[in-house]
C-alpha cells in the first residue's frame, strides 16, 4: 500500500471512517464550502474513471483499472474530505490531481518538467494542476495545489518572468478578487482565491492558489524571477 514516507500513514489512512454528505458552509482559513450534516451522499459512480488505475495506486486500492462498489466508496470519501465536486466516487481528472499534490508534497525530489536553471523559477505544472518553487534546481517551496485556466480560456505556456506584484488586487473585468497577484504574462497571474479551487471548470486563465498557499509564495518570489509553465489541464 503506498505510503507517505515521512509519517508512515496511508492515503487510505486519512481518508473518514464514513463518508460525509456536504452542503455550503465557510471553512475559515481558506472560505471555502466546508462538511456539514446533509440528508445523503451522492449516488456512487459505477463507471470506470478515466485516471482508475492512478487513483487506485494513490489511494492504496487494488490496481485493476475496473471500478468495484469498494474503490467508489473509498474515492467518494477521499473527494468529501478534500471538498471535491461532485463527490461521487469517479476517479476524474480532479480527484487525480488532487491525490497527486499530496504525493508530491512527500516526494519533492521526484518532481520532472521544470528545466534546472541557477536562481529561482516557479514551476507551473498544468498536467498535475501542481506548482512550487526551484532554486538553483532545488525545490525551495513545497509544491502547492493550483487551479489553471479552462479549456476555452488556458493558462499559457512557456517562459516568463514575475513583471509586477500586487498584494492586494481586483479583477475589474472578472469582478472578483486577486490577492498576493503576482503577474507572469499579460493579465494572467499566480493568485490567491477564497474559493474551493476544486470546484469549477477552471480559472479565466490564471493560476489560482488557496489563499494562505498564496501568501507564502508572496515571500518565496521576487519581481523578475523567472516562470516556466507547461503541461495541459487534465480533462481539459
Amino acid at each position: 500500500m503506498w505510503k507517505f514516507p515521512r509519517t508512515g500513514r496511508t492515503l487510505r489512512a486519512l481518508i473518514p471512517a464514513a463518508p460525509l454528505a456536504l452542503t455550503v458552509g465557510v471553512l475559515p482559513a481558506y472560505g471555502v464550502a466546508a462538511p456539514t450534516p446533509a440528508s445523503a451522499p451522492l449516488k456512487c459512480s459505477t463507471a470506470d474513471g478515466p485516471y482508475q488505475r492512478q487513483v487506485e495506486e494513490l489511494l492504496g486500492l487494488e490496481v485493476d483499472g475496473s471500478q468495484s462498489p469498494a474503490d467508489c466508496l473509498a474515492i467518494q470519501r477521499y473527494q468529501e474530505s478534500q471538498l471535491i465536486v461532485p463527490a461521487d466516487g469517479s476517479a476524474g481528472p480532479i480527484t487525480y490531481t488532487a491525490l497527486y499534490w499530496e504525493w508530491a508534497q512527500n516526494y519533492p525530489e521526484q518532481l520532472r518538467g521544470c528545466p534546472e536553471r541557477k536562481g529561482r523559477v516557479a514551476c507551473v505544472d498544468l498536467g498535475h494542476q501542481i506548482m512550487w518553487v526551484a532554486l538553483d534546481g532545488k525545490v525551495a517551496f513545497t509544491p502547492v495545489a493550483i487551479r489553471s485556466g479552462r479549456a476555452e480560456l488556458p493558462t499559457r505556456t512557456g517562459w516568463f518572468r514575475v513583471e509586477r506584484r500586487k498584494e492586494d488586487d481586483w479583477s475589474t473585468l472578472y469582478n472578483s478578487p486577486m490577492t498576493f497577484s503576482q503577474y507572469f504574462s499579460g493579465g494572467q497571474a499566480i493568485h490567491g482565491v477564497y474559493n474551493n479551487l476544486y470546484e469549477g471548470v477552471g480559472s479565466h486563465g490564471c493560476v489560482n492558489l488557496r489563499y494562505a498557499d498564496a501568501k507564502r509564495l508572496w515571500t518565496a518570489l521576487q519581481q523578475g524571477d523567472a516562470v516556466y509553465v507547461w503541461g495541459r489541464k487534465p480533462g481539459g
